[in-house]
């Protein structure tokens, strides 16, 4: 018989009252999300242990079904927030058919998350190029001889595949495939959610207003 796996309750009273630091801050405040988005990442950088640029990125299908997965941010600033990924990969036939995403970002250390949606554009060449050249060879192989997303009959056939594209470019770096580039998601929305004991956790949101600028408001938890 499967054992049903161990829920952790809720916190009691005492626990939650146990953190101080977060009961006793100042209420939330900011003008400018992209700003406040760069102290809590620099934040997160300096606590989180694994992955502080780590985020969920929803796409949907072209059936309407969600779908989510985790990837790694590479910039951000007030033009958007960029990942990279391989091109014809589930997410980037998906990206190009709708684009439009959503992203979260998760630092459990600091009690704190940043959910961004918004309109997905192409980063250009020459900003793929230039992240491409800061990854590490085994990775650029990698991105190679990966078919992300598709079916891999077994492990070795990917091993050999890596083999064969070191091979085929020597010891240096490789060309980046015209198969892997990178997306951009300029925000339309951005809210940060703060925790706070009892579950009555801050929740500030910014809607883009045209032609520029920021406007804000307050959600009930």
């Amino acid at each position: 018989m499967t054992q049903t796996p161990h829920i952790p309750a809720s916190p009691t009273e005492d626990e939650y009252l146990r953190n101080v630091a977060a009961a006793d801050l100042p209420p939330l405040t900011a003008s400018d999300p992209i700003a406040l988005f760069s102290d809590w990442l620099s934040e997160a950088v300096a606590k989180e242990i694994n992955d502080p640029n780590a985020m969920a990125l929803a796409t949907v299908d072209d059936t309407g079904l969600p779908d989510l997965r985790m990837v790694l941010l590479k910039d951000a600033g007030p033009d958007g927030f960029v990942f990279y990924t391989n091109l014809d990969s589930a997410k980037g036939n998906q990206l190009k058919a709708n684009p439009r995403a959503a992203l979260l970002f998760h630092w459990k250390s600091l009690r704190r998350q940043v959910r961004v949606r918004g309109d997905i554009t192409a980063v250009t060449p020459e900003e793929a190029d230039a992240y491409w050249a800061t990854r590490a060879r085994p990775a650029q192989l990698g991105a190679w001889a990966s078919q992300q997303s598709r079916p891999l009959p077994d492990r070795m056939a990917f091993e050999k595949a890596i083999a064969t594209y070191g091979l085929k470019f020597g010891l240096g770096k490789a060309p980046r495939p015209p198969h892997w580039s990178g997306f951009r998601l300029a925000p339309t929305h951005i809210e940060f959610w703060r925790d706070r004991p009892f579950r009555l956790h801050e929740r500030l949101t910014f809607e883009r207003a045209e032609p520029q600028g920021w406007t804000t408001s307050r959600l009930y938890p």
